[in-house]
């Protein structure tokens, strides 16, 4: 109240009304100018043109005083007194404020004062508080960084009724243009490879079920990732062990007889013994096994060529060990820690596996994230692959625009498509959802249904050769009816 008091004092005095309230930003009054110097402006930060402006607008009321003549001296005395009574209300408050030293040290409560103040968000006021926290600043320091900070928010801010969708789609669509078709090795692992570049950016945006190369980074819990033979035994109780894999299945006709022969060696790497080879398949194949040391004997129950091969089959499926879906695993060491890649991805069953870090665990299939994880994590799943599909291009997008499609993409609860079956295919649009895709049908299904199309969105809007309610569009001015006399 006391600043808009002095605002207007200062502009009935001939002042601008925008230099006007910059000299009630450094908290001014007309009383304090009329002993205020001409170089303590300039020193303010004021121009010299713009102090001697003001100096001489404020001192020309001055010499309005000095003018002889009891009667003109009275009323231009009454005027002084009744424009300095408007401007401030309680002038020792304001006096006081402006003469309070600053302080030479930020205390914690200092700083909690006046970054609680800002109007930031509250991530950008807690990283202020985190980064500042352990500095020595002064009070000066401390407000020239929250002014810089201001600043870059507010430049960094979307104008209001900006075409943000547009922007968006264009910020990706082009980049996308200059991506390449191919497959690439994945993080420098030859036995690995991964689906990057415009194939992977279109499997994210579609939200598929099943990537072509589903993958996951696993990293494991401190005590034993730097060592390896602790890695190597988690990577086994990971990787999926079929029979094939320590040792040979072989059919003999004459006796109707399957013979698995077992190697030691690769048994003794998966940590498996013969015995629990044995029950695994008497479990799952529902038939009797013979163990005679590293052989196994199956025989099927029936007398059937076609069983015996049936049988083979089955056994040569089982999973001994291992989850199932994930194929291979390598073993990679990387700051000072081992990381295991893994083909294949099983999320919910890796975090079960005791010496696997939760926290860290990642894996390219969004939509296995959201099961386990939820939507939220799902969402910084999108970004983070998208982010790392375009960096691993060379390619660089403003992180805001692939928020935007994330959160569009998961905005109801699950992972949604950008396409016809759904985001596209969900706007309350008629001549929308047809300047996407399935045009006659969708217009057959409005006529047939009698659905109306309000014209609100860009793209109908568009079409009809209407204005779009963006930018200027979006502004409706209202006249006041002219009332005559």
């Amino acid at each position: 109240m006391a600043k808009h008091n002095t605002v207007r004092a200062l502009v009935k005095r001939g002042i601008s009304s925008e230099l006007a309230e910059k000299i009630s930003d450094h908290e001014f009054t007309v009383t304090s100018l009329k002993s205020t110097s001409i170089d303590e402006l300039i020193k303010a930060g004021f121009s010299e043109s713009d102090a001697t402006d003001i100096m001489s607008k404020i001192g020309a009321v001055g010499e309005a005083k000095a003018v002889k003549g009891t009667k003109e001296v009275k009323e231009v005395k009454e005027v002084e007194s009744t424009k300095e009574a408007e401007e401030v209300e309680e002038p020792k408050k304001v006096n006081k404020t402006r003469k309070r030293k600053k302080a030479d040290v930020v205390t914690p409560k200092l700083l909690d004062e006046k970054l609680n103040e800002l109007l930031l968000p509250k991530m950008i006021i807690s990283e202020l508080k985190s980064e500042l926290s352990d500095k020595k600043l002064s009070e000066d320091q401390l407000d020239l960084i929250i002014d810089r900070v201001t600043n870059q928010y507010n430049k960094a801010r979307v104008e209001p009724c900006e075409a943000v969708g547009v922007v968006a789609a264009q910020s990706i669509g082009e980049p996308g243009t200059q991506m390449t078709m191919r497959t690439f090795h994945y993080a420098g692992v030859a036995e690995i490879n991964v689906t990057l570049g415009l194939p992977r950016l279109i499997e994210i945006v579609d939200a598929r079920k099943n990537p072509t190369t589903p993958v996951m980074t696993i990293r494991l819990d401190k005590e034993i990732a730097s060592n390896r033979d602790k890695a190597r035994a988690v990577s086994w109780d990971i990787e999926v062990t079929n029979v094939s894999h320590i040792g040979d299945i072989l059919t003999i006709p004459d006796e109707m007889m399957i013979v698995i022969e077992l190697n030691e060696r690769l048994m003794g790497r998966r940590n498996i013994s013969a015995d629990e080879v044995a029950t695994i398949i008497t479990d799952d194949a529902k038939t009797n096994v013979d163990v005679d040391g590293l052989k196994l004997k199956i025989c099927p129950e029936t007398h059937s060529f076609r069983d015996l091969l049936q049988l083979k089959e089955k056994i040569s499926g089982l999973t001994l060990k291992g989850i199932q879906g994930i194929k291979r695993v390598v073993i990679r060491h990387e700051e000072d820690e081992y990381i295991l890649y893994t083909e294949g991805s099983a999320l919910k069953e890796v975090l079960e596996i005791n010496g696997v870090d939760p926290a860290r665990t990642m894996t390219n299939n969004v939509h296995e994230i959201s099961m386990v994880l939820g939507v939220e994590a799902a969402r910084n799943s999108i970004i983070t692959e998208i982010t790392d599909t375009l960096k691993e291009q060379g390619l660089e997008v403003d992180i805001r625009h692939i928020m935007l499609v994330a959160d569009m993409m998961t905005c109801d609860g699950e992972v949604k498509q950008i396409g016809r079956h759904g985001i596209s295919g969900e706007k309350a649009s008629v001549l929308a959802r047809a300047a996407f895709e399935v045009t006659v049908n969708h217009l057959l299904d409005a006529a047939v249904r009698g659905y109306v199309d309000e014209l609100k969105g860009v793209t109908e809007n568009v079409i009809t050769g209407q204005q779009i309610q963006m930018g200027t569009g979006d502004v409706t001015l209202v006249a006041k009816k002219y009332r005559g006399s």
